[in-house]
């Protein structure tokens, strides 16, 4: 890493001299640039700086004459740390023009605790309500209604919102320029910038403040991830990119940030970040995601980056700027709603995200101007975005399945493909029905929480009230429903649908899987049947979850290995020294891999978890459980699932009896007395490899250029293991760093093998997937467990942590 340098930092670049024969002394001084560049945006570098910010003494002396001053030293004049964030908001409050409405909120805490600052600065307070309790509402109830009040004109004195956004706090300049924009719209008569026109003339623009408050609406969120700003880390501290789980959801940050979003549901989302020498500006390369109306996107993004990018570098001295759609072929796509931006597109926003060249005051500069210019295309296309937003929403109200869509959704080849329709049907459902009663349901606490997600998110869901018979399927009444004549259906459908394969294209820029049920584990219906549920369902407000009932009056119990609260309930167990037991072969209600505890213990924990439980028949074999330590050596990620699912974690190899890693790290000595080994991802396999830490032990990887190939198969599972005979035989199982295994080595055996079917692969990007075909993805000798399929990716492959917590057990 580069160091500071410590000599001749500070010069005399010209020496001290008298002012006209006065007392006063001056002279220039020079700072030299400690890391030798005025960049810091290196990662290398990004990750040094902040050791040294804070308050010096700056002295000069001659002989005994000293003079000293104190001196910040700073990131760049702008810089704000966390600290500073909240002291700098109130002031700029304080100093606000009368009149003018500033309204701050902690939205939220971070996971160490910390405010999640949100201000909302508006011309008064009623515009403010109005917004919140008449037209938000009517947007998405009746958009048909607000578009006609917008086309006769009755729609009046009415405010769209625009939102400014930092989710990675390290790309720093992000939080400081919405520092800036909320003071110049908060504190000034008016704001000006240079821009060119459509011949390339440089032309000033003046906004007037005032007229700015008329028409807009200004959400700021200063930073996402405050601890990250403490910490200057891009990620949480949970390890995890809060810019790859905005669909995922699986940190608080995230959560916070959909939970509001879907309230204010903004027309324009502009997030800021760094650092692409091309200064990129959204909107971004196909392959696109089929459930966006990308055509009304389009009719208003393409401007708006065009214009952003005209001011950034009209103001500052870079000189061009790139737009992924028109400037690359592939590698910067929105075929996932993960990023900030591309999710804020599925409600209805024209979502940006921007890259500016380089971590110094220039670059703040460049994203304050950027956001100056997204200012002014609102105001001045005000009525045609808050159509184009009505309209995405009526499309999703009347079921319109829109063919100019299909425009925009290529191949590889540049060819139209369109959506994915089966002749003669919309693209879309007329329903999901996610069924709560076990017959239909394999995971009822999968389902609830699905529920609550899709309430946190905006989405209308029902609950029937009586039985409805669909086909040959009764669902009985209590059925979640989502009916998808909604306005946000393109939400509910990327997040339930089963997905696409991308596998055509060259280069992605991250997973595109979602497929909730598949990866949570529930089941979900797609019903086509139209008005099915008409007039039998009541709106849910909140989900309440389900509650263990305990059949019988048994002496023992099983509780069966369906959830992820049976790993919790038992660790829970084990913890407190109670005897747990898990069962090695099959009986009347169980099956290898459920566990077995007595009726105190099970009732000393089944209100605080949903579990599943049968009386046990004390016929089958069983073997008694330990406390199990166990030590990550791998990802955070894998550690705040091991952390969810309460296991004992120790940070030492040595001290632990099961070792996880997904990062390749473990050491060969760390085995050599027997210690159980679970290895997880490419990562792992390769390391396994390369130390021959099982011999005979093969495997195989693919990869692009920046992201890793990823893919939901069709499986094969074992039933006579403790780690995989909670699954059926065939399952969906989801493979995150392309990789599989191509050789079982003598005294292990396969636990799980890719289906041999044709239509193995279901979704993802995977060029040249037709070799992982009839592959195996999970071993095990007993000692040493090894999953090519990622268990704990991001934390969202919760399906499979239940193979992950068979393989500690085991």
């Amino acid at each position: 890493m580069p160091k500071p340098m410590i000599t001749k930092v500070i010069t005399f670049s010209q020496a001290p001299k008298y002012v006209n024969g006065t007392t006063k002394i001056q002279a220039k001084i020079k700072f030299d640039l400690l890391y030798g560049t005025t960049d810091l945006s290196p990662r290398s570098v990004r990750v040094l700086y902040p050791a040294l910010l804070g308050n010096y003494e700056l002295k000069a002396w001659s002989g005994k004459e000293t003079a000293s001053t104190t001196m910040k030293l700073n990131v760049y004049d702008s810089y704000l740390t966390y600290d500073e964030l909240k002291p700098e908001i109130d002031k700029i409050t304080t100093e606000a023009k009368d009149g003018r409405y500033i309204g701050y909120q902690s939205i939220g805490k971070s996971v160490e605790n910390r405010d999640v600052h949100f201000v909302v600065l508006a011309k008064d307070k009623a515009s403010v309500d109005q917004y919140l309790n008449e037209i938000a509402p009517l947007k998405v109830d009746n958009p048909a209604e607000l578009q006609k009040k917008l086309k006769d004109g009755s729609l009046e004195d009415y405010k769209i919102p625009v939102w400014f956004n930092n989710i990675h706090p390290d790309e720093a300049q992000g939080v400081d320029a919405i520092v800036e924009l909320f003071r110049l719209f908060a504190t000034e008569n008016e704001v000006a910038y240079k821009t060119t026109d459509a011949k390339g003339v440089e032309q000033t623009i003046t906004i007037p403040v005032e007229e700015a408050l008329d028409n807009l609406i200004f959400l700021f969120n200063f930073t996402q991830n405050p601890d990250g700003r403490v910490h200057n880390l891009r990620r949480n501290v949970n390890d995890f990119d809060l810019n790859r789980d905005n669909a995922y959801q699986t940190q608080i940050e995230t959560q916070i940030m959909a939970q509001t979003m879907s309230k204010w549901l903004p027309i324009s989302m502009i997030d800021f970040h760094g650092y692409y020498k091309e200064f990129v500006i959204e909107p971004c390369t196909p392959p696109h995601n089929p459930n966006y109306e990308y055509d009304l996107l389009m009719d208003g993004m393409i401007e708006q980056a065009h214009a952003m990018g005209k001011a950034g570098v009209s103001n500052t001295k870079y000189d061009s700027y790139l737009i992924p759609l028109e400037g690359w072929e592939d590698k910067f796509d929105d075929a996932t709603p993960s990023y900030t931006s591309t999710y804020s597109m599925f409600l209805g926003a024209l979502g940006h995200t921007v890259e500016i060249p380089d971590l110094n005051q220039e670059s703040y500069h460049a994203l304050v101007y950027t956001g100056l210019a997204a200012v002014k295309y609102n105001m001045d296309h005000k009525e045609k975005l808050f159509n184009n937003q009505l309209e995405i929403y009526k499309r999703g109200v009347s079921s319109e399945d829109n063919t100019k869509v299909d425009q925009w959704l290529i191949n590889a080849k540049r060819e139209v493909i369109g959506r994915d329709r089966v002749e003669g049907q919309n693209f879309f459902p007329e329903y999901y029905v996610l069924p709560v009663d076990q017959k239909l349901q394999k995971n009822p606490l999968e389902a609830h929480k699905m529920v609550e997600y899709l309430l946190r998110n905006g989405v209308k869901v029902e609950q029937s009230t009586e039985a409805v018979t669909v086909g040959n399927v009764t669902y009985p009444a209590g059925s979640y429903v989502v009916a998808m004549n909604q306005a946000l259906r393109g939400f509910v459908n990327t997040a339930l649908f089963n997905g696409t394969d991308v596998s055509d294209w060259a280069e992605m820029y991250a997973e595109i899987v979602l497929n909730f049920h598949h990866l949570r584990g529930f089941d979900r219906a797609e019903i086509r049947t139209e008005g099915a549920f008409a007039g039998k369902t009541s709106k849910v407000e909140k989900v309440v979850l389900p509650q263990t009932t305990v059949p019988g009056q048994a002496t023992s119990y099983v509780i069966k290995n369906t959830n992820n609260d049976a790993i919790k309930a038992v660790n829970q167990l084990l913890n407190a020294a109670k005897s747990v037991s898990i069962t090695e072969d099959n009986g009347t209600g169980y099956e290898y891999g459920d566990f077995v505890v007595s009726a105190v213990d099970l009732h000393a924990v089944k209100d605080a978890f949903y579990l599943q439980v049968v009386p046990f028949d004390n016929l089958g074999k069983t073997r008694e459980l330990k406390q199990v330590k166990v030590a990550n050596v791998g990802s955070g990620q894998t550690k705040f699932v091991l952390e969810q699912l309460g296991f004992t974690l120790v940070k030492s190899s040595k001290d632990a009896d099961v070792i996880v890693d997904d990062a390749g790290k473990v050491k060969k000595d760390d085995l050599a007395s027997g210690k159980a080994y679970i290895g997880i991802g490419k990562s792992a396999l390769e390391n396994v490899t390369k130390q021959n830490l099982l011999p005979g032990f093969k495997y195989s990887q693919t990869a692009g250029s920046r992201a890793n190939h990823e893919g939901l198969v069709k499986a094969n599972i074992i039933q006579n293991s403790v780690i995989t005979g909670p699954y059926n035989n065939n399952e969906l199982l989801y493979v995150a760093t392309g990789s599989w295994i191509t050789q079982v080595p003598e005294g292990a055996r396969a636990l799980a093998k890719v289906s041999t079917d044709k239509d193995f692969y279901l979704a993802g990007w995977w060029p040249g997937n037709e070799g992982l075909k009839g592959q195996t993805l999970a071993i095990t000798n007993g000692q040493i467990t090894l999953f090519a399929n990622d268990v704990t990716h991001k934390a969202h492959n919760q399906f499979a942590y239940r193979m992950l917590a068979g393989a500690i057990f085991q």
